[in-house]
């Protein structure tokens, strides 16, 4: 029996490379010779493939996707040619404000390379601060949302309520988290594989950087040691935005062992893309693979869920500068639409994205449905998103009044009292519930921002 199904398995990965093959352009199946060479030369030949170990982070997005289907294709390729090939490890992150369309995607490509039972695959997935089995059916776990909640609200407030660095910061340190603990576990892998253009590759670090300079963390290692440069970053970075949370957060993430091997970093965006067709067929056709119509007016390498980055913007745009939900959004459209004829995307596709939202009517729903999803994914309220706007804790509680005055000028006879409990005098008990209330954290952790300045300046 088991003859019989390894026979079956393996005609099942010849049809799955010769698929994958039919909806390569002739340029790309030439590129995946070449990557083929590149993994050849690392492992020191054919006869030494096999004890390749080869870790490909997947996003998700277009770019990692793409790559997916590249690193599969060379796998089978190599077996087909050989008694072994090597081991590729996927990993990804579960986030639980992680949109439908993203994970749906993910999904579908691991069906179409079927990836799930070849035991030359290694699926992971990080979730609550550990590398797990990969399993899209089990549910985030409560800690993990809570540890996500807690993240998204300590980083608007540290940074002066900046809502893109709040749905923003969490994902670039959970990817290099990805990346390190990935890389290191169960006896590390060999090759580190990005398929994210240059260009992107240079603005995550570029931001990393930023975020290391603005809490103070010395600059070790040129940004050009990739990986061990990025991992050192996030060690740092996380150091100064770690602050008391609730018991029930997620457990600390272990470091990089030093004593392991550091591994070898390989960008293939330059095989994988093709400007003739774009990424083509072979996302479309075979791994069936989804836009996400709130991404496109962001720039491709904005992390963090875009329905949400709307929605921030919407509120920002209503309590702080004096316009309106509905203009946000306004703008936002005509952003998208200029983004995607940008970057090629057909005007059928266009309307299909965006023809649904083109209504005043349908776009009132854009603030409910962004409220929904905060509200099942953290428990935030939108008062907690103003709140975070304005972040009025940190600073010895600069713009509490101001924030009072806008958004609870009922609580104006409280600010004395509200100082006081933020200063960790004795409060009564009203008070500090609509402290807790209010901006969705605890006592302990807001004390701990009283005493804080922003990281970085106030995105007004």
């Amino acid at each position: 029996m088991g003859a019989i199904h390894d026979q079956a398995m393996q005609y099942v990965y010849q049809q799955v490379l010769q698929r994958v093959l039919e909806r390569m352009t002739q340029g790309q199946r030439a590129s995946l010779q070449l990557l083929i060479q590149r993994l050849l030369v690392i492992a020191g030949g054919l006869e030494c493939i096999g004890g390749l170990k080869v870790m490909l982070v997947h996003t998700g997005s277009q770019d990692s996707t793409q790559s997916l289907a590249f690193l599969r294709a060379a796998q089978l390729t190599l077996a087909a040619r050989s008694p072994g090939t090597f081991t590729l490890r996927i990993a990804t992150a579960r986030h639980s404000d992680m949109p439908t369309v993203v994970l749906s995607n993910i999904e579908r490509a691991f069906a179409a390379l079927v990836v799930h039972d070849d035991p030359r695959i290694e699926l992971l997935m990080l979730e609550d601060g550990q590398v797990r089995a990969f399993d899209a059916r089990q549910p985030i776990c409560r800690s993990q949302q809570q540890a996500d909640r807690h993240a998204v609200l300590m980083a608007g407030h540290l940074t002066g309520g900046d809502g893109r660095m709040a749905l923003g910061h969490r994902h670039y340190l959970d990817l290099a988290d990805l990346h390190r603990l990935g890389a290191a576990w169960n006896g590390g892998v060999d090759v580190l594989i990005s398929g994210a253009p240059g260009r992107e590759r240079k603005r995550f670090m570029a931001t990393a950087l930023r975020m290391m300079r603005a809490v103070g963390v010395p600059r070790v290692r040129p940004v050009e040691a990739f990986p061990r440069a990025l991992f050192e970053v996030v060690a740092g970075i996380r150091d100064e935005y770690r602050m008391p949370r609730p018991q029930d957060s997620t457990a600390e993430a272990k470091g990089f062992d030093t004593r392991q091997r550091m591994p070898r970093f390989i960008a293939i965006d330059d095989l994988t893309y093709d400007p003739a067709c774009g990424h083509g067929r072979l996302l479309a056709e075979l791994l069936r693979f989804e836009h996400d119509p709130w991404a496109f007016g962001f720039p491709r390498c904005e992390v963090g869920n875009p329905l949400l980055r709307v929605h921030l913007a919407g509120l920002r745009r209503e309590f702080i500068e004096d316009g309106s939900y509905q203009d946000s959004l306004d703008l936002y459209l005509q952003r998208s639409e200029a983004g995607m004829q940008d970057q090629g995307v057909p005007a059928v596709l266009r309307e299909d994205l965006l023809g649904p939202w083109r209504e005043a009517e349908d776009l009132q729903q854009v603030r409910r449905l962004a409220g929904d999803f905060a509200s099942q994914a953290w428990g935030v309220s939108e008062a907690q998103w103003v709140c975070l706007l304005f972040a009025p804790i940190v600073e010895q509680g600069r713009r509490l009044e101001d924030f009072l005055r806008r958004c609870h000028p009922g609580m104006l006879v409280a600010l004395p009292y509200l100082h006081k409990a933020l200063q960790g005098q004795p409060a009564t008990d009203p008070v500090m519930q609509w402290l807790t209330g209010t901006t969705g954290l605890p006592m302990e952790t807001l004390r701990a921002l009283y005493r804080r300045s922003p990281l970085v300046g106030p995105a007004r």
